[in-house]
């Protein structure tokens, strides 16, 4: 899988995000910015439960409205996610993390893999989710780079995937530790990462990223800037609070994350992607509300000073930059 500076111009999808520094001023959108992020990790979102189905796609989710979501909410109310997420542990002999390790070491990773590649063999859902998630990574690279030159700064990429963030990252002079709990997901980087910061050009020559192989309690040491994308979906809220305790502790300056939002509506969608668990279902996911993400920083010595929504039709993440109170 080679490097793509950009996503096909035809995409038909939409994207919106509102980024803002916290304030009584509405918040205002942003336009789209001019970075265009390499091909990017798996997004760990709700939209995962749906990714399975080949025929799945916008339509589907369309015909759903008035009282069919009353309907269908009922319907969800019978299902039982908890009894398939304990299964899944049970078949991989561990809890949440043995599980995300186990998927992402294999059928997750191959099927990620595809969606974020050049291939164009993808359903409309899977398209709308590489579309997404590369909204994500575009902004933070915006947010990391209106401040000013990363050259020499340190950032500590956890939850790398296979390189999307990594590598601009390098690009732009930043000394990068990127770390993942698959170790084909960091092969994948490391292969990434040479085939893209061995082209000399420009005025930085990138320093090659550290890549290693950890979960997010193992890390270590201290970055000016901690990134985590859509890793904290694999952690019920009383685990999330001590890894966002964790991550700040390792950052400086910044703390950038981004999850999926608690909302009723996204809590639905997530519910309907549970009734299709089909032959090899993702990992298990985990909503967050913003007032408990903020609570946990809070808690800890730090406050939001931007926060943002990227939104497309089966993609959602919160994205906030958090800074020492």
């Amino acid at each position: 899988m080679s490097y793509s500076p950009s996503l096909p111009s035809h995409t038909p999808f939409q994207t919106h995000l509102r980024l803002s520094p916290l304030s009584s001023k509405p918040t205002h959108k942003l336009k789209t910015p001019s970075f265009r992020p390499p091909t990017v990790i798996p997004p760990l979102s709700v939209a995962a439960s749906v990714t399975d189905l080949p025929a799945f796609d916008g339509t589907t989710i369309a015909v759903i409205g008035g009282g069919s979501v009353a309907a269908l909410a009922a319907v969800l109310s019978l299902t039982d996610p908890q009894r398939r997420r304990r299964l899944q542990a049970e078949e991989v002999g561990g809890g949440d993390k043995e599980v995300v390790k186990e998927y992402f070491n294999n059928s997750g990773f191959q099927r990620w893999k595809k969606i974020y590649g050049e291939t164009d063999d993808v359903n409309k859902v899977q398209l709308d989710i590489r579309l997404g998630h590369s909204k994500t990574v575009e902004n933070v690279m915006r947010m990391l780079t209106d401040e000013g030159s990363l050259n020499g700064v340190t950032v500590c990429d956890a939850g790398c995937g296979t390189g999307s963030l990594a590598i601009p990252l390098a690009k732009e002079g930043a000394i990068v530790s990127a770390s993942d709990i698959s170790a084909a997901m960091v092969a994948e980087a490391e292969k990434q990462a040479k085939e893209n910061l061995s082209v000399r050009g420009g005025d930085l020559e990138p320093v090659m990223p550290k890549f290693e192989v950890k979960d997010l309690e193992s890390l270590d040491g201290k970055y000016d800037t901690v990134v985590c994308l859509d890793v904290l979906i694999h952690y019920p809220q009383s685990k999330a609070d001590g890894m966002i305790a964790h991550l700040a502790s390792l950052a400086e300056k910044r703390l950038i994350l981004s999850f999926a939002p608690k909302t009723f509506y996204y809590d639905l969608l997530k519910r309907i992607g549970e009734l299709f668990p089909g032959p090899s279902k993702a990992t298990r996911a985990y909503l967050h509300a913003e007032a408990d993400v903020e609570r946990a920083l809070n808690k800890v010595g730090w406050k939001i000073r931007k926060r943002g929504l990227i939104t497309t039709q089966f993609y959602f993440a919160r994205l906030v930059e958090a800074v020492p109170a």
